[in-house]
């Protein structure tokens, strides 16, 4: 079994290495790169939602209140924890939220699927099964550097009603790339808090980020590219340093690239990507998937560190330019 990024005593301690960056070798931004200082980067907190805007222009949004589905739809599909709007720098909204085909996909989110806990098959994903969900419970921190703006939150992973099993340390911070792109890395460090082991089966979704794409992305408006130079027919199930996805918008063409970390457990991490068939008309939808190919179990008391950087950009992504962008993200 592959390690964690990072085993540390506690979600407290995996909480300050976040929070001092440079600390315990878990630098949030490389300080080799020269970067854009960030007084247009501004960040607000509600009680609803926490916000993140590049002065007039929305960067995200994360959703600590529980959103409700849409009229109609079962109120299990009520959660909270995620992040939508995505926009990127040309104002394309780049994330969906409850489409009919899936009303559980929740623009940039992620969940563990096919689970046994205390031998019961526990699914965190498909909330239609009253199984489970996940919460935002508090925020830990919120913070402004030089360079960097972003937020940690505690989210948990609990089995319905109320009994947790994962605790979470849940961060996200954007900074600039000279070229004007928006870099959102996307940290979970996530800890098995109950009495027994969280056994994750192989299967093939689930894992610690999932992007679901506008709803007008289809077959022929929008693509797939992964580092591999794989797409839409080929990539699934097929390993991957970065994915890119991108699409037609009002303001044209906008990208999603997701950056896995090296260090990642199994990575380079297989990917979920949808092929075009007549039931999702090329609906775009994308997961890093530790578990795939090889199951893995999440123990009591060893907290695990999952890294991703997201990098919105307008136009289409070449596939050098990505190879660029992930070069930097592991230096």
């Amino acid at each position: 079994m592959q390690q964690c990024l990072r085993s540390v005593p506690s979600l407290a301690v995996a909480f300050t290495c976040l929070l001092a960056g440079a600390s315990m070798g878990c630098a949030l931004v490389d300080p080799t790169i020269e970067s854009p200082t960030i007084e247009s980067l501004t960040i607000r907190e509600t009680p609803a939602s926490i916000i993140i805007q590049n002065g007039e222009a929305h960067v995200l949004t994360y959703h600590k209140a529980e959103v409700e589905p849409p009229a109609g739809v079962s109120p299990l599909y009520r959660r909270s924890g995620f992040i939508h709007p995505l926009t990127a720098p040309n104002g394309s909204v780049v994330t969906g939220i409850h489409p009919k085909d899936h009303w559980h996909h929740l623009g940039l989110w992620h969940a563990w699927v096919k689970t046994v806990h205390k031998g019961r098959e526990i699914d965190f994903w498909n909330l239609k099964t009253g199984d489970a969900t996940i919460r935002y419970v508090k925020t830990l921190g919120v913070r402004r550097s030089a360079t960097v703006v972003g937020f940690t939150v505690m989210q948990h992973h609990v089995i319905l009603p109320d009994e947790v099993v994962l605790e979470e340390a849940f961060s996200i911070d954007v900074s600039l790339h000279p070229d004007g792109h928006y870099l959102v890395d996307y940290v979970t460090v996530q800890e098995n808090v109950s009495d027994a082991a969280l056994v994750l089966e192989a299967y093939r979704y689930g894992g610690c980020i999932a992007y679901r794409g506008p709803s007008h992305w289809h077959e022929s408006n929008s693509a797939y590219l992964t580092s591999a130079g794989r797409g839409r027919k080929d990539g699934h199930q097929s390993r991957a340093r970065w994915c890119a996805m991108y699409g037609e918008t009002e303001h044209g063409v906008a990208a999603v690239t997701i950056l896995g970390h090296p260090n990642n457990h199994d990575a380079p991490q297989r990917q979920r990507i949808w092929p075009a068939t007549q039931q999702n008309k090329g609906a775009m939808f994308f997961n890093f998937v530790p578990i795939q190919e090889t199951a893995w179990a999440l123990r009591p008391g060893k907290p695990c560190t999952q890294r991703y950087r997201i990098v919105l950009s307008a136009g289409t992504p070449e596939p050098a330019q990505a190879d660029a962008w992930f070069a930097t993200y592991v230096r």
